[in-house]
């Protein structure tokens, strides 16, 4: 995509993400990484080597850090064609920001819970981020069924995935790492491939190839 598209998409990241914000070329170095590494001592988020998925988010969480402070080498491969934004990182990364979002959530679940179980959700609504990081690399490497026999655990965890956009599609993921659509069977939508072709049919973003699917050792 053109720095246009590619600053608004990372301004609509930390608006979406807000108070539970990781820098998207923090996120992109972490996803290289856990394909290059899978499941071993170098990946940024395995339940192989973690006894539960507190100590994998905490874990998450300094990788992530030591990344985004630049405090951790890495490989000249992982930083190819990264998108990248300083200054936003740093007010998005800030403590005053993150308390902001939090008193802007609080007053929102103030004026508009229609009763007080409704706040029960507050505390995941704070931290979705590391909630939507647990579903897939904690939960779609321990269960879910497999389409692809790999050599890590990674497996599909919905049978149908829209809540997790096509992302818990994480065995086919794993197999075609760079397809835009991780959907493979007849039943498996993926709903952020629909918005890949739309936005490649606004000429907002360019695919280079859409690629064949993978159609070896199917499990049955």
């Amino acid at each position: 995509m053109s720095k246009f598209w590619e600053r608004f998409f990372y301004l609509i990241t930390y608006i979406t993400q807000g108070s539970s914000y990781v820098s998207p070329r923090v996120y992109a170095i972490m996803h290289r990484m856990h394909h290059a590494y899978t499941d071993t001592d170098k990946d940024p988020h395995s339940p192989t080597f973690d006894n539960n998925l507190f100590a994998m988010m905490w874990r998450v969480r300094q990788v992530s850090n030591s990344i985004y402070k630049r405090k951790e080498e890495i490989e000249p491969r992982f930083l190819k064609n990264l998108p990248d934004w300083p200054l936003l990182d740093k007010i998005a990364h800030s403590t005053f920001s993150r308390l902001s979002w939090i008193v802007l959530y609080v007053l929102v679940y103030v004026y508009f819970a229609p009763s007080g179980w409704w706040f029960l959700l507050l505390p995941i609504h704070i931290v979705m981020v590391p909630v939507q990081g647990v579903i897939i690399n904690w939960f779609a490497h321990k269960y879910g069924s497999v389409n692809f026999k790999m050599k890590n655990t990674s497996t599909n965890l919905f049978k149908v995935d829209v809540l997790m956009m096509g992302e818990a599609y994480h065995n086919n993921h794993h197999k075609n790492p760079s397809a835009t659509n991780f959907g493979f069977r007849w039943f498996e939508l993926d709903p952020t491939y629909a918005f890949i072709r739309f936005f490649n049919w606004l000429k907002i973003i360019r695919i280079h190839k859409l690629g064949a699917r993978p159609v070896a050792a199917i499990v049955t």
